[in-house]
């Protein structure tokens, strides 16, 4: 009985053939990734074909070479030349699947089985192509599907290193010659895997014996059959991280619009106060951009809790909405449109001069008051805009807030429609202070700030006939403050009536302590607010 051997110093020598070329193909395949190579993508992709396609026929002929077959025998030209178009084909489209933005398992398997099946129909057709005068060929179905399935897990599993090697910061080197090393590999997996299932049969037995192989081959067959598998459980190993890695994308791909939804009003889609803070936290604290102009624009629709009230709050809504589109038109790329309240927006614009702001103000103010068409009605709407600019106005959010809202109030008095630019006049200052001391009076009435003085009456004999108590407070900042500084603001915020009840108590004490130490002093005049006898529990 004849024996097929092998010469174990070409079989390495395919190998390392292989495993070279494979290198060769990656590289050129990387180039699609530069931009400068961009317009000659196609060309490369071919290229990467050509060079992945011969590195499989290289090595499967290069390998057949390493077999000592019987004689005499040749290679049939044409089939040899179709063999090599399989494997040019199957490479390319298997190029072109793997060089996309992303790789999904769906994508990896389907790149894996056209490699596979390129490298497995190249093989084979090869095999075809080998013409035995006195043989015919034969092969074992399980080894052959075998085959077939190394050929294919090991593609996969290069194709994923490929894959990470392109987006690598580190260690590429390293990782496109693990790629190009097992790529040779299921090649020369499928090649010695598909000799072994091949039998070359004796036309002359009538019984079919096949030719056998070496024990020395069988230690090669053996390493070859080791190393297929390691490719198989790898490939395994490869598709089970790719899933973990798209599962851990698309729950840092929720997270993102989560914070994203975070940061923006449900309504108008804008950006909000949080998107805000971030902003200007970012904004401020660059060392470079602290010179630059801010210009913030603190818009106010004029009466737009009558549209809510006559129309409804779905037509407000709406309202709101084509608000928000109106003036996003009016902006550039130096411009964001924020929605801080209600009916409050806030313009951010940056890099333009004071003049500059001031054009883009009457422009959005021009464009707001248009007739708006919601649910087959006309509406108009204007509205009031203050604007204040980092750093003239303020260095930090709070204060420059402030001032745009200040400054946004005296539009609102100079009979809206119209906007205003934050200035430290008097007057403003006098608003400034009256916000201020509106926003202490709160805590004031609730820690009970304030202290009553009594000043005497007398009759026509100059005798004292009863007291008048007046109201003082004793702010922890500016000291004692007069009636005239906070009443208007404490009857604009309904705190009023807390403060008269409070008044009221604390003369009624004060007649019992003086009744205890026999003065009379009383009646005592307490001055009530019109507010007060508003108030249901006042009687």
């Amino acid at each position: 009985m004849e024996h097929v051997d092998y010469d174990s110093t070409i079989v390495i020598g395919s190998i390392v053939l292989a495993v070279i070329i494979c290198f060769v193909a990656i590289s050129l395949q990387q180039l699609i990734f530069k931009k400068r190579y961009l317009p000659y993508e196609k060309i490369i992709m071919l290229g990467c074909g050509l060079v992945l396609g011969l590195a499989i026929w290289a090595m499967h002929f290069v390998g057949m070479l390493a077999c000592h077959l019987p004689k005499p025998y040749y290679f049939d030209p044409s089939l040899t030349l179709v063999s090599y178009l399989i494997a040019f084909v199957a490479s390319t489209f298997a190029i072109w699947l793997i060089t996309r933005e992303t790789l999904p398992i769906a994508r990896l398997v389907i790149g894996s089985v056209l490699m596979g099946l390129g490298i497995s129909g190249m093989h084979y057709t090869g095999m075809m192509g080998l013409m035995l005068e006195h043989y015919t060929i034969d092969y074992d179905p399980l080894l052959v599907v075998f085959s077939v399935l190394i050929a294919i897990s090991g593609s996969g599993l290069a194709f994923l290193l490929i894959f990470k090697y392109k987006n690598a910061q580190k260690n590429k080197v390293y990782l496109q010659l693990a790629a190009a090393t097992t790529l040779a590999l299921a090649i020369v997996g499928l090649h010695y895997t598909g000799m072994t299932a091949t039998m070359f049969i004796d036309k002359g037995l009538t019984s079919g014996t096949a030719l056998n192989q070496t024990s020395h081959d069988l230690l090669l067959f053996t390493i070859i059959f080791i190393t297929s598998l390691v490719l198989v459980a790898g490939y395994c190993v490869a598709v089970l991280e790719l899933r973990l890695e798209e599962r851990n994308k698309a729950l840092l791909k929720l997270n993102r619009e989560l914070a994203n939804l975070a940061v923006h009003d449900n309504l108008t889609k804008l950006p909000n106060r949080l998107f805000l803070m971030d902003y200007v936290k970012d904004r401020f604290a660059d060392p470079h951009q602290q010179h630059e102009k801010i210009a913030f624009l603190y818009l106010d629709l004029d009466r737009f809790k009558s549209i809510n009230d006559a129309f409804g709050h779905h037509v407000g809504d709406q309202l709101l909405i084509q608000v928000a589109n109106r003036i996003q038109e009016q902006l550039d790329e130096n411009g964001k449109l924020l929605r801080i309240g209600g009916d409050e927006f806030l313009l951010i614009i940056e890099n333009k001069t004071t003049r500059q702001v001031a054009k883009i103000a009457e422009d959005v103010l021009k464009h707001l008051q248009e007739t708006y068409q919601i649910t087959s009605k006309e509406i108009n709407i204007s509205g009031s805009i203050g604007i204040a600019i980092y750093p003239e106005h303020g260095h930090n959010m709070q204060d420059l807030l402030i001032n745009a809202d200040i400054a946004m109030v005296m539009a609102k008095d100079q009979g809206r429609n119209t906007y205003s630019i934050f200035n430290y006049s008097s007057e403003q200052n006098e608003t400034r202070s009256q916000s201020k001391l509106i926003n202490d009076l709160y805590k004031a009435v609730e820690e009970k700030q304030f202290v009553l003085f009594y000043q005497p009456k007398y009759d026509t004999t100059l005798k004292i006939c009863g007291v008048e108590a007046l109201i003082r407070w004793q702010h922890p900042s500016f000291g004692l403050l007069s009636p005239h500084m906070f009443i208007d603001g404490a009857e604009k915020t309904g705190l009023i009536v807390p403060m008269g009840y409070w008044a009221l108590e604390q003369a009624c004490k004060q007649i019992q302590e003086w009744e205890t130490q026999g003065t009379a002093l009383y009646p005592i005049a307490v001055n009530l607010s019109a507010i007060q006898f508003e108030n249901k529990h006042l009687v």
